[in-house]
């Protein structure tokens, strides 16, 4: 079919769903969104738009970007929260050390981009990122931040201790790719690891604590993202 490409995955119903797993991730390599590659999982992608549609959020701060696809696709889901008068002034700042390659895929796939996308150059282990993603944010932000970096310890933590405190009382912050600390769900060797223990350190801290972990919402049984879904809590009401 036109604009699809990568192997089909077949797998026997009393095959195994680890190698049913690893066929998964090795295809979704090989996936795209409007003609740019795109390395997200269809099931991750769906639990994403129910997160959007319960946060309502206006920005989408989004650490690693790549290609520029995914940057895309949550600015045309906040495009539909507006469709749908839920939202207004929306946005999407993706960060990476990197952004001439989302920058060119991007120019070919929308020539409006940079009306409701911001490309940053940044690293976000700089202490000084999370002052220059603040200053492009609109007065109204409402934020759901996506960390999908390097997927190693340090950059992890420096993720949540930065851009944590952007999300607000109900809101999520999204860890990606927890799957390489996962030894069944590693692909190969060459996959970094550091994800998971580092969430649970910082969970740990004190700026953790008003967080939590909604593994109730990786509603589809597949996820690269096991245990990155982490919610803030609404404050308590004093009587």
């Amino acid at each position: 079919m036109a604009g699809m490409s990568g192997a089909t995955v077949e797998e026997r119903l009393e095959g195994s769903l680890q190698r049913y797993w690893l066929d998964r991730v090795a295809q979704h390599t090989h996936d795209s969104y409007a003609g740019i590659p795109l390395s997200k999982f269809p099931e991750d992608l769906r639990v994403y738009e129910h997160l959007l549609w319960a946060d309502q959020p206006n920005v989408v701060i989004e650490l690693g970007s790549q290609y520029g696809a995914s940057a895309l696709w949550f600015r045309d889901r906040l495009r539909t929260l507006a469709g749908y008068g839920l939202i207004s002034d929306y946005r999407v700042i993706a960060v990476d050390v990197q952004t001439d390659a989302a920058r060119a895929c991007l120019e070919r796939a929308d020539r409006h981009w940079e009306e409701s996308i911001s490309l940053l150059t940044g690293d976000v282990c700089d202490a000084d990122l999370p002052r220059r993603v603040r200053e492009l944010l609109p007065a109204d932000a409402r934020c759901f931040v996506v960390e999908d970096s390097a997927h190693v310890y340090d950059t992890t933590i420096a993720a949540l201790d930065g851009f944590a405190p952007f999300v607000s009382p109900g809101g999520f912050f999204v860890v990606e790719d927890g799957c390489v600390d996962v030894e069944p769900m590693r692909l190969d060797d060459a996959w970094p690891r550091g994800v998971l223990p580092a969430v649970a350190d910082w969970l740990a801290r004190p700026a953790g604590r008003e967080f939590s972990v909604r593994r109730d919402l990786e509603l589809y049984g597949v996820t690269c993202h096991p245990g990155g879904l982490l919610q803030r809590a609404l404050p308590i009401d004093t009587p």
